[in-house]
């Protein structure tokens, strides 16, 4: 009997963090004792090790089991504990080798019967154990695609803990197969991002080494827009709506946020539907971010390990602050829409129907691209770098501009209802556009000049690359994160090209933080134009974006 150690990874929000598990088996009364600041999950994880254990065939100790999880200061929660938990029992009662368990870190939760279960957030787990130094680490199998993800470690994927145990008594990688029935792995559990290669019933997974090379499916699709199979949405389908596709073009050429108003059907939907569309794909660094994010939140699709298009999230408007912001009862905080839409466009329809607490909470996140979530028992930050898209009808019931059907809310109730969106959150809106009703002739006519998405998503990448080279050397990447500092010296305009803005200035129509915003879609214009500076042109149509649903 003797003292076992191994190592598993803590996540406070996106963040890992290295726990020393330690297995102390010895004299004294029977009975297994969990120390080190747990949450229930752990605290019960007891039992689901001591039988996963006995139903694999190994001995639980007929002794003092007591196992300590290092630092006893850091929160510890969730069932991703399960796996190191067991292995140092077995390496402190002699069962395996304890030099061999010290270095490897394991992930994974116990099923009673000894198999491997997968669990939510590998990939930061993973990217954490990296930066400590760790060169092995065990997964589950329907975990290891999404681990392999990280360069410069070997992912040993396990289905059972008994194919576990002969591979660290043993000590030979190339004994280790795994060969599982997805289905009896896969018990609807989303916390799995994706799955081992498919090879006709079963999934085979080995144990190797990385070298830099991404593994796994890569996701070509829009997250969260049409399902698998279905044909991807297009730009073309909205026809009749000219302004509101080049309002989609500036957007997603300089990052900007977007507001639409107009009448119920007019296409408010189906544009903001398509603005993902138009964005160019993630970098590998901000892919790994974005996987990062729904890995912990437990929404990888299975079968695409990384995230490689830029994730279109759009809550209902009976949703609450927790589930847009993010937070959690317990001490288990998790992320919420704006920063699973981090990379990407958040998307709120019949925006006037949101709680005034969550469309004000919004605007934090707006500034600082990260939303703070802070409880008695400790603080998390998420990203949430999103560009916000926010529809609304002109009046509750949205038959304002019909012709069909008169409305009838007077004008009181009008304006109580856009007074929702309050004027601090639309000031932080860069373009703000009607969506008016096409008439036949106009729909026909329109389709001649509409464009494709990828045609539109041309000019939107050249005009990124323009910014990025000008921006080069600073820590913004597109126009609308500038900071008013920069856009006031570095990127000053000639007074020329401020005319149309100073007058406004003088009017009192404009305000500074909208002077700001309206500059910066000014440079956005410029780039689409491929010009090197915007001019007086390029400033009162930014203006007019600005001013144009008011």
């Amino acid at each position: 009997m003797t003292v076992a150690k191994t190592r598993c990874v803590a996540l406070v929000g996106v963040a890992g963090h290295i726990i020393e598990v330690e297995a102390d088996v010895g004299p004294g009364t029977v009975g297994t004792h969990f120390i080190g600041l747990l949450d229930t999950a752990i605290s019960e994880s007891r039992g689901r090790v001591r039988s996963a254990l006995i139903n694999s065939r190994f001995k639980w100790p007929d002794a003092r089991v007591t196992v300590s999880l290092f630092p006893a200061s850091l929160p510890k929660r969730g069932s991703i504990f399960d796996l190191a938990i067991a292995i140092a029992v077995l390496g402190a009662a002699g069962a395996v080798p304890a030099q061999r368990v010290a270095e490897p870190v394991f992930l994974g939760e116990l099923g009673l019967d000894g198999r491997v279960r997968p669990v939510r957030g590998v990939l930061p787990a993973v990217l954490a154990a990296v930066e400590a130094g760790a060169r092995t680490v065990v997964v589950p199998s329907l975990n290891a695609a999404e681990a392999s993800l990280v360069p410069g470690l070997t992912v040993v994927p396990v289905a059972t803990l008994s194919e576990l145990v002969g591979w660290l008594r043993s000590g030979d990688l190339h004994r280790l197969t795994v060969v599982a029935d997805a289905a009896t792995l896969d018990d609807g559990d989303p916390h799995a991002g994706g799955g081992p290669e498919m090879s006709g019933g079963g999934a085979r997974g080995t144990a190797r080494g990385r070298s830099g090379r991404a593994g796994g499916t890569i996701q070509t699709g829009v997250h969260g827009g049409t399902p698998s199979g279905a044909p991807e949405v297009d730009l073309r389908d909205v026809a009749g709506q000219p302004m509101g596709r080049k309002a989609l073009e500036v957007c997603a050429a300089g990052g900007h946020n977007l507001w639409m108003l107009g009448p119920a059907g007019t296409g408010k939907t189906m544009l903001a539907e398509r603005l993902p569309t138009l964005l160019p794909a993630l970098s590998r660094d901000h892919a790994l971010e974005v996987t990062a994010i729904h890995s912990v939140a437990g929404t990888l699709p299975r079968g695409r390990p990384l995230l490689t298009r830029p994730p279109f999230m759009a809550p209902h408007h009976t949703a609450t602050v927790a589930a847009v912001v993010g937070g959690g009862a317990g001490g288990l905080i998790r992320p919420g829409a704006v920063s699973l839409s981090h990379r990407g466009v958040l998307f709120l329809d019949e925006a006037p129907e949101f709680g005034s607490g969550v469309l004000d909470s919004l605007r934090q996140p707006l500034e600082s691209g990260t939303v703070t979530i802070s409880r008695a028992m400790n603080t998390v930050t998420f990203p949430a770098r999103f560009m916000l898209v926010l529809a609304a009808n002109p009046c509750p019931c949205g038959r304002n501009g019909s012709p069909e059907r008169a409305c009838d809310c007077t004008p009181a109730m009008r304006r109580r209802y856009l007074a929702r969106l309050s004027g601090p959150l639309l000031d932080r809106v860069d373009v703000k556009i009607r969506v008016g009703r096409a008439t036949r002739a106009e729909l026909l006519a329109d389709r001649r000049f509409a464009e494709s998405s990828a045609e539109v998503a041309e000019r939107v990448l050249l005009a990124r690359e323009r910014a990025a080279k000008r921006l080069a050397g600073t820590p913004w990447q597109t126009n609308a994160e500038v900071s008013s500092a920069a856009l006031h010296h570095e990127f000053r305009l000639p007074g020329g090209a401020l005319a149309p803005l100073h007058r406004g200035l003088d009017t009192g129509t404009l305000s500074t933080r909208g002077l700001d915003r309206i500059l910066r879609v000014a440079w956005t214009l410029a780039d689409l134009e491929g010009k090197d500076l915007p001019g007086e042109a390029e400033t009162s149509a930014a203006l007019g974006m600005w001013l144009g649903a008011e």
